[in-house]
């Protein structure tokens, strides 16, 4: 135990000296050769090394190289900085490392708390049992298509988990041409085939456009299909647009769809001062997916899975070997009769410690902050001369493009701004991504960080502006 008390002694220094001098380093850096080689080329020991050995190679070879996204100038993606408070406890989870599948201990029945607390803050009504935790939202999307596809089965008189889908009229799902690739990667994995995801067309806010969606539901009914889901979004990835969910949610219940809500980033947007009406709807949805991992600083990974019907979730992967009868379950059974993971990780110790540590308030001040950040960037693209915004913000994200000059258009623009986030990337000034809003390159700022300041704002246009005459520009 001297051994380990040592060792984790410099691990907790490393840590905090991490913590304290991260905004004196690059945001990024490419990866030295020798490095790269040491990371992704060794041989598994042949003997056990000291546990000090393996700190030292932690602290010299693999944190010198961090993606990034704890520094206050990482604007790229939707990754957060981990909350101090869930890096505190993530240790103590892994000492006790319990399965957290169900049983009388308090993995599982904290769980119970942290769920009912994501749900209460974005205004999502949550009976006792109607969530769980997950790796993140893609696999709680998988969880929740899977309980629509099941409902909509058993309404018409056929179980999807006992016959499967074949000879059945094709199930039909619809997403946003804004909606997040894990909508069409849980069609696939659960056998809709992505034929049978339909892409709806966006408005010039790149919202869903509902009026489309009422006719293509219209069409593939009158072709003999089976619409059972319309998955909206609570805060896109590309802009942080909210779609229409009041009006999405009224389609769904005129034809019988069970209806989803992808808020994984966007949803504790709500939280914003006067963002509330934009997401006027989502406590009408089936099923929400939460990713506690992004907004609110929670160590990866921690996604949720909100459900209005638990019955729904349990209707479609309860399977209770005799090994794993417990006479002590209560009626909601255990978390692993509600989605697909048997053996499950101790996540809630690190949510319930950072929504601890942060308050209601805490979080409601991280949420303003960050989407007071997006604003204000808007507003200086706005005044800037050289550079233009391409959508309205309603979260924490700021789409934008680089225009040096107004003669730079078409395919040249394009090029520009493609370009421009890599050689951003390797300044180490900042860090920003790229993405396609229609048929125009974009750069994209997604702010979550609690401690980057209007200062940093300035100092991305001006590593952007660097960049670009760096290559060329």
């Amino acid at each position: 135990m001297d051994e380990l008390r040592r060792a984790a002694g410099r691990a907790a220094d490393l840590i905090a000296d991490h913590f304290g001098h991260i905004r004196e380093e690059p945001v990024w850096r490419p990866v030295p050769a020798e490095d790269r080689l040491w990371l992704t080329a060794q041989r598994l020991p042949e003997t056990g090394r000291a546990l000090d050995e393996l700190v030292e190679d932690v602290r010299s070879r693999v944190m010198r190289h961090p993606m990034g996204n704890g520094h206050p100038r990482f604007f790229g993606w939707v990754n957060s900085p981990p909350s101090p408070a869930g890096v505190l406890v993530e240790p103590l989870a892994a000492t006790l490392n319990p399965s957290c599948a169900g049983g009388e201990h308090a993995g599982p029945l904290l769980e119970r708390t942290v769920v009912r607390w994501l749900a209460d803050l974005v205004g999502y009504p949550h009976p006792p049992g109607g969530g769980l935790l997950t790796s993140g939202a893609s696999m709680a999307t998988i969880v929740c298509l899977a309980a629509a596809r099941q409902r909509a089965a058993l309404q018409d008189g056929w179980d999807a988990r006992e016959e499967g889908l074949s000879g059945r009229p094709p199930l039909v799902l619809y997403v946003s041409a804004e909606g997040h690739s894990c909508l069409r990667k849980a069609a696939e994995l659960l056998g809709l085939g992505s034929r049978q995801v339909r892409t709806v067309p966006v408005d010039a806010a790149y919202r869903m456009d509902v009026g489309t969606l009422r006719s293509m539901i219209a069409e593939d009914v009158a072709a003999g299909l089976r619409p059972f889901c319309v998955a909206a979004s609570a805060g896109t990835v590309n802009t942080g647009a909210v779609d229409p969910l009041d009006e999405i949610a009224d389609v769904a219940a005129e034809n019988r769809l069970w209806f989803h809500i992808d808020g994984a980033y966007g949803a504790f947007g709500v939280l914003a001062d006067g963002a509330a009406p934009c997401y006027a709807g989502m406590d009408r949805a089936d099923s929400l997916a939460l990713d506690p991992h992004k907004w609110l600083g929670v160590p990866v990974g921690c996604g949720c899975a909100l459900l209005r019907d638990p019955a729904s979730a349990r209707a479609a992967f309860s399977l209770v070997p005799a090994y794993l009868h417990d006479e002590n379950a209560d009626e909601l059974g255990w978390f692993s009769e509600y989605g697909p993971e048997q053996t499950r990780p101790f996540r809630a110790l690190k949510a319930w410690a950072t929504m601890s540590h942060l308050g209601r308030q805490g979080v409601g001040r991280l949420v303003n902050h960050t989407a007071g950040l997006a604003r204000t960037l808007a507003a200086m693209v706005d005044d800037s001369g050289d550079f233009e915004l391409l959508a309205p913000v309603t979260t924490s994200i700021t789409a934008f493009r680089y225009r040096p000059a107004p003669e730079i258009t078409g395919d040249r623009l394009d090029a520009l701004n493609r370009a421009v986030p890599a050689a951003v990337q390797r300044r180490g000034g900042a860090f920003i991504t790229g993405t396609r809003l229609g048929t125009d390159d974009a750069l994209r700022a997604c702010f979550l960080h609690p401690a980057t300041t209007e200062d940093d704002l300035a100092v991305l246009l001006a590593e952007i502006r660097a960049a670009a005459r760096e290559i060329g520009w």
